[in-house]
């Protein structure tokens, strides 16, 4: 198999940085910008998702944004197989794909594919199910070892999902994935921007604060008026389904702009521990090594950032 072009994927939590850094590459090499983001998928939601402008949009191709509307589920397979077309026509037009996200399991999807399991006997999986809901968990773990050898741990679900799919299919569960991982879609090098919590929480709530602002209420409003429902895909998110609450009086409007902030740090909390944890640790698509990772602090301005990644892209590339 022919080795696939890598791939730069900025990613990091909510609110460090990530569309700035790549609007001020753009000013240094064309690139077209693959966003993997599972809320701004979603066409009327533009504040509540920090969609990038007009203006940026004019300036700077991004594809994965719009795509549905509210109240229409769009998954990680669906964008995994939409985002091979979008780098396609990007590296046609000559222009660089670069990822740009912080959904996780749309990253995944992308680089690593998607294990898409064979249809189980429903009679089979369910005598499967009771039979392993009977032991005690270190003797389902220790079956899941047995049936897996790459099996990790992980908990009592995981190890009945190895023992479930060894057995019904014939092939572990680390077979399967990786059957998946070389029909990846690209090869990627993954910049990870942090920043101090401090620094986050400061900059997650000006970016509250300059939501509502800009009518956060007001838009989710609109999309409650047209019929969609208050906890539909979309609506479900947060900002707006803090904003639907206070609509149907289960929360002040006082108590508007911290519950949103509480629940954006939590969001950047868990996408933090779930880079820090999956970077570097799994198989890149193509070449099943391990895929390179570089942490960038994100206190510095996006042009410097820029910068520094087109200097280490270069020298990539002549490696």
């Amino acid at each position: 198999m022919t080795e696939r072009p890598l791939t730069p994927v900025i990613v990091g939590s909510t609110g460090v940085g990530k569309t700035a850094v790549a609007v001020a590459l753009a000013a240094l090499t064309p690139i077209t910008v693959i966003s993997a983001d599972a809320r701004q998928v979603y066409r009327g939601l533009d504040i509540g998702t920090a969609k990038p402008d007009r203006e940026t949009l004019a300036r700077v191709p991004h594809r994965g944004l719009d795509l549905v509307a509210p109240g229409e589920r769009y998954s990680a397979g669906r964008f995994a197989r939409d985002a091979e077309g979008w780098i396609a026509e990007a590296r046609s037009g000559g222009r660089q794909p670069i990822v740009v996200g912080g959904t996780g399991l749309y990253i995944r999807a992308l680089a690593d594919g998607l294990f898409r399991e064979p249809p189980f006997d429903p009679q089979r999986r369910e005598q499967l199910r009771q039979w392993s809901e009977s032991l005690e968990g270190s003797d389902l773990a220790r079956w899941a070892g047995r049936l897996d050898q790459a099996f990790l741990g992980g908990g009592r679900q995981r190890a009945a999902r190895a023992v479930e799919v060894a057995l019904l299919t014939g092939h572990a569960l680390s077979w399967w994935q990786r059957v998946a991982r070389e029909h990846g879609t690209l090869r990627p090098w993954y910049i990870h921007l942090t920043v101090p919590r401090e620094v986050l929480h400061r900059r997650l709530g000006a970016r509250v604060d300059q939501m509502l602002a800009a009518g956060l209420v007001a838009e989710a409003q609109r999309q409650l008026a047209a019929g969609v429902a208050g906890d539909a895909a979309g609506l479900d998110g947060i900002g707006y389904r803090e904003v639907v609450a206070m609509l149907n009086g289960q929360l002040s409007e006082r108590a508007l702009r911290d519950a949103i902030l509480v629940s954006t740090r939590r969001y950047a909390k868990r996408q933090e521990t779930w880079f820090r944890n999956q970077l570097g640790h799994r198989p890149s698509a193509v070449s099943r090594q391990q895929a390179p990772v570089w942490a960038l602090d994100a206190t510095r301005s996006p042009e410097t950032l820029a910068n520094e990644i087109m200097d280490r892209w270069n020298q990539m590339a002549d490696g």
